[in-house]
């Protein structure tokens, strides 16, 4: 198992330097269109007078058609669903309640914020934007205008150790993810293998808590995620497969190893439900863990999947690249790692059940077929986007793009079917759903002859599969997002992290 000095992918094709070169050359300008503008927080980078020959907007607006499902628990130790964390919410589901962007005369603002990355996205009880930011330098804890976009106040965290020889455009460890609780407090991962409180204050954001957990896994490792259960209880996850509980009040910690006599790994983030199940997906195996009566991590049930001969031009492992989705009170799903073809996996989550397989189906296209991003939940239904050919962001430059493919998979009673795939090319984004309208988004990147880097946010109708419109946010590798997730925010406005800032786009006035 690699190690936190070992990097995560193979040599990258274009070095930190040149990334930062195309950065400062790539253009920015995304508007154009009647009704639309772009503003920016720094000063803007003069636009790429390739521009001009870029489509704008192309398809129509939607009308919004929700999508039925059961409406999932309120985790009582995050924030509101859909405020809460980079998944949304404790089940992982990528859906929201609220009606996203229809299409309609759409504006879109953007702001730089340097070469800095915010993965992890929350809102606030103000409905302001509490993000994690990451960079070449470390990570930053950011609070923002969600309609400015202007940065109201900044926290440094622990940085990056630059002599580890680890890839800062891949290195998981700390920075990436974290979870809002309902009083507005983030618990964070830092790269130090330590867990921070930060709250928001009058003056600013301030670090209340932190937790040292270096004492307590392998030497060389490092904290990957952290999620509470709904004892309130603090689980943080590590990348050599240590998983363990923390006890806010007290600082008491329990740890459990995961399979480590071959070596598993942990690259995701996890979820939980309210039977006090948490779940979680290493590099051989699916996990429910419960905790025992000290807290003790115990693994109620592990049912190993394919994961593969190689780890794919896409994936930061050779595993699975999804956190668990949970649906229902029944349901949890995930992808394989499997040759030729992807499959997703649906497994009984439920304890003491003796069938735990519901259901293993291929999809996306043979040969090149994989996914690092979580599958978003929409009814009876899974969405899974391919991510197959992303090494970098080299691998989207000059007009280049990755394989396509955007499938949804029906959970039936007696197993699934694959109810449609589009052809939509979406490198690295993580997809997100609006149950409010019944579209799901992803971030999407045709290829292109004339070797321009067009990005576009994309809307697909759940039922159908088709595209319905897709809006450019801009030109240039510093719209490039590089795994990070699509955001709709308490009013159904989109939000996009890329390299160098975010992205907002909303409809215009009815």
């Amino acid at each position: 198992m690699p190690s936190r000095r070992t990097p995560l992918l193979r040599a990258a094709t274009v070095g930190l330097t040149a990334l930062a070169l195309a950065l400062a050359l790539a253009g920015t300008s995304a508007s154009g269109a009647t009704g639309d503008r772009t503003s920016s927080v720094a000063p803007p980078i003069p636009p790429s007078p390739s521009d001009a020959r870029v489509e704008k907007f192309e398809g129509a607006a939607a009308k919004a058609r929700p999508i039925k499902q059961r409406r999932l628990p309120q985790h009582p130790f995050l924030a509101p669903n859909g405020r809460s964390s980079m998944h949304n919410d404790a089940y992982s589901s990528d859906a929201y309640e609220v009606s996203g962007p229809l299409g309609r005369d759409l504006v879109v603002t953007s702001a730089t914020y340097g070469i800095r990355e915010c993965a992890t996205i929350t809102f606030d009880s103000q409905d302001r934007i509490l993000a994690l930011c990451g960079g070449l330098e470390g990570f930053v804890m950011m609070l923002i205008d969600p309609v400015t976009l202007d940065p109201i106040a900044e926290l440094a965290m622990p940085g990056r150790d630059v002599t580890s020889g680890a890839n800062p455009l891949t290195d998981i460890c700390g920075g990436t993810y974290f979870f809002l609780t309902p009083d507005d407090h983030a618990i964070a991962t830092t790269t130090e293998s330590s867990i921070w409180e930060v709250r928001e204050t009058a003056t600013g954001l301030a670090k209340v808590g932190s937790w040292e957990l270096a004492p307590h896994i392998p030497d060389g490792d490092c904290v990957v995620a952290t999620a509470p259960d709904w004892k309130g209880r603090v689980w943080f996850f590590t990348q050599q497969g240590t998983v363990g509980t923390l006890n806010r009040r007290t600082g008491k910690v329990r740890t459990l190893r995961l399979g480590e006599a071959r070596g598993e790994g942990i690259y995701n983030s996890v979820s939980a439900d309210e039977t006090g199940g948490v779940y979680v997906v290493t590099t051989h195996a699916m996990y429910r863990l419960d905790a025992g009566r000290t807290a003790q991590p115990r693994i109620t049930w592990q049912r190993d999947y394919d994961r593969g001969s190689v780890q794919k031009p896409g994936m930061l492992s050779q595993g699975s690249g999804t956190s668990p989705t949970l649906l229902g009170r029944k349901w949890m799903a995930i992808t394989d790692n499997a040759d030729p073809r992807t499959h997703i996996v649906v497994y009984d989550r439920r304890k003491g059940v003796k069938r735990r397989l519901h259901c293993r189906i291929p999809v996306l296209p043979e040969g090149a077929s994989t996914t690092e991003n979580s599958l978003v939940a929409a009814g009876n239904s899974v969405i899974i986007e391919n991510n197959y050919g992303y090494q970098n962001p080299g691998s989207t430059m000059f007009g280049r793009s990755t394989t396509p493919g955007i499938a949804r998979v029906l959970i039936k009673k007696r197993g699934c079917k694959v109810a449609w795939t589009n052809t939509s090319t979406a490198p690295t984004s993580v997809p997100k759903g609006s149950l409010g309208n019944g579209l799901v988004y992803a971030y999407t990147k045709p290829p292109r002859s004339d070797g321009i880097d067009a990005w576009y946010l994309t809307a697909i109708d759940i039922r159908s599969g088709k595209t319905v419109w897709s809006r450019l946010t801009g030109t240039g590798t510093q719209w490039n997002n590089h795994y990070a997730a699509i955001y709709l925010g308490p009013d159904g406005t989109a939000y996009i992290a890329t390299l160098s800032g975010l992205v907002r786009i909303q409809d215009g006035p009815a």
